[in-house]
């Protein structure tokens, strides 16, 4: 079986931009962000259950999700949050799981990026990861990249920052840290080493 690595940061950290340099280095991701999208495909049991917690108010016309007012709903409410992470983890993590065994079958590294990994409620479930990668940078960062993302103003990017627990938790769960406080060619070196190091981790 190969490495399984745990990928995660803060929103608006820069874990996309590091997948795709893992990505480009041969390395099979499994996103957790793709994971759920698929789940609440129209017709799925968990986007019947949001449907059932949340009302057909969060549905667009073409009975897609409607991302943008779920978001809202759960910014403003804590136990909206809640409720739809009881619907959604479950069947995410089984789901990580079994794509990621079934990858490292055949690889030697496999990445699962897990933007919400160092929270308390998720960190346990995760046990099964091989190590763990945070991503890093600076708050002013973060917010700067969210508000070149539609739909998000400075009011909801402080609302999303808030939202989220902060750098030195992901630094202790860790076991590698990546600063995208830089500029890419920074980003791509510290990916660099870090595909050595496991590279090394592997064959010792």
């Amino acid at each position: 079986m190969g490495l399984l690595i745990g990928l995660t940061g803060g929103i608006a950290s820069g874990k996309s931009t590091v997948a795709g340099l893992l990505s480009d280095a041969q390395i099979p991701i499994v996103d957790t962000d793709q994971l759920s999208r698929e789940l609440v495909e129209p017709g799925t049991p968990a986007l019947m259950a949001i449907v059932d917690a949340f009302g057909p108010s969060i549905l667009q016309p073409d009975h897609q999700l409607d991302r943008g007012a779920l978001r809202k709903r759960i910014l403003a409410d804590p136990h909206a949050r809640r409720l739809l992470e009881e619907i959604l983890h479950p069947p995410i993590r089984q789901l990580a799981q079994a794509r990621a065994r079934h990858l490292a079958e055949t690889h030697p590294i496999v990445v699962i990026v897990i933007p919400l990994l160092a929270e308390e409620s998720v960190y346990p479930h995760y046990r099964w990861l091989d190590h763990i990668v945070a991503v890093t940078t600076t708050p002013a960062l973060q917010h700067a990249r969210l508000l070149t993302r539609p739909g998000i103003d400075g009011q909801q990017a402080d609302q999303l920052l808030q939202a989220q627990v902060r750098d030195d938790r992901r630094r202790a769960i860790a076991d590698f840290c990546l600063d995208n406080s830089g500029d890419l060619a920074h980003l791509q070196r510290q990916v660099g080493a870090l595909l050595r190091e496991l590279q090394k981790r592997i064959t010792d």
